[in-house]
């Protein structure tokens, strides 16, 4: 089997050399070529044609974002980004996102080779990933979304819960900006650091009709209002009266992730049952299947996102296996249906 070709994109020859070391240490993918700044690797991506791109996000001559643009607008290829664990920093990876970038790992400040090198099987795992995603152009959004209307026929406290991984920052806000201020309470789990999380929220909430805020422990489900899970925290809730609480745990990881959709779905199964509706989103690996189902056979309305319109058809399509899904849908009909069974109750 062919290796996975590796061009990185970095302004620090440390960084270059320590990229290298990393990715030619695995068995099934190599550093074709390094560059110091997007204009030489713009030349290099013409000659060799790599499989993925590791790409710094702040460098001199064109900054990652402009070259990030133009490759996805021009050459759609598998970028993965290497971010500074900063607020700037982790507030334009989320731009990189939101450009077409697959997936980023965060470079420490200090203890820079030690600590990179220990994030060996984390990169390496983004790059396999990377290298088997769904690329397409980036579409430039000509219009806001129309937000949709939200009648519940009833009284009940639904609660609507999301879980999404590699591609789900792009899957998430798609279903969140139609959200209407009425919708019941969201809480969501996406796979993300520690740090960026925040930032992710904060970058919804300016988006979206409803408000959006990274969870904190204690706070109250309300119509209205999406929780997201702490990049390391697991998310539950559970029932305090008439309403429902968020629960931060700092448990060991489940499925090698915290937070974990799983944790999240089993709570909210155990607490809101039939009540419920959850959507599984694009994202590698299988967290979130067993606890989609577990929600289903409580009663609740499942929904997986389809393969065509997912970038990693991983945690989904381990649900349909699973038969957790009540229904299987492309990402630009989630929100209408999970409103419609939200609605139900």
């Amino acid at each position: 089997m062919s290796k996975i070709r590796v061009l990185c994109v970095d302004d620090s020859a440390l960084m270059r050399q320590i990229l290298t070391e990393m990715i030619n240490s695995q068995p099934d993918m190599e550093v074709i070529a390094t560059a110091p700044d997007p204009l030489v690797a713009r030349d290099l991506i013409k000659q060799l044609d790599p499989d993925v791109l590791t790409l710094d996000v702040e460098m001199p001559k064109m900054d990652g974002l402009d070259f990030l643009a133009r490759i996805m607008r021009l050459r759609p290829m598998p970028v993965v980004m290497v971010s500074t664990l900063t607020q700037k920093g982790s507030d334009i990876t989320l731009k990189a996102l939101e450009l077409g970038a697959i997936d980023f790992v965060t470079k420490p400040q200090i203890g820079i080779r030690d600590k990179m090198l220990s994030y060996t099987e984390l990169l390496a795992d983004k790059i396999r990933i990377a290298a088997k995603a769904k690329i397409s152009k980036t579409k430039v959004q000509q219009t806001t979304p129309s937000v949709l209307k939200f009648q519940s026929t009833g009284s009940v406290n639904t609660v609507i819960a999301i879980g999404a991984s590699t591609g789900g920052t792009e899957a998430i806000r798609e279903v969140l900006e139609r959200m209407p201020n009425s919708v019941p309470p969201i809480v969501i789990t996406q796979h993300m650091p520690a740090g960026f999380t925040y930032s992710f929220a904060e970058r919804l909430n300016k988006i979206c009709t409803i408000q959006v805020k990274e969870a904190e422990h204690g706070d109250m489900l309300q119509k209205g209002l999406a929780l997201i899970a702490p990049g390391d925290k697991h998310l539950e809730i559970k029932r305090v009266g008439a309403g429902f609480q968020a629960v931060l745990n700092d448990g060991p990881n489940v499925n090698r992730h915290k937070p974990s959709v799983d944790v999240l779905f089993n709570s909210v199964a155990q607490q809101v049952g039939k009540n419920a509706v959850g959507a599984l989103l694009t994202g590698m690996g299988a967290d979130g299947a067993k606890g989609l189902l577990e929600m289903k056979n409580k009663g609740a309305w499942t929904i997986a996102q389809n393969e065509a319109s997912c970038v990693v058809f991983g945690m989904p399509r381990e649900a349909i296996v699973l038969d957790a899904a009540s229904e299987v849908l492309d990402i630009k009909d989630i929100t209408k249906h999970i409103l419609a069974k939200a609605g139900r109750f």
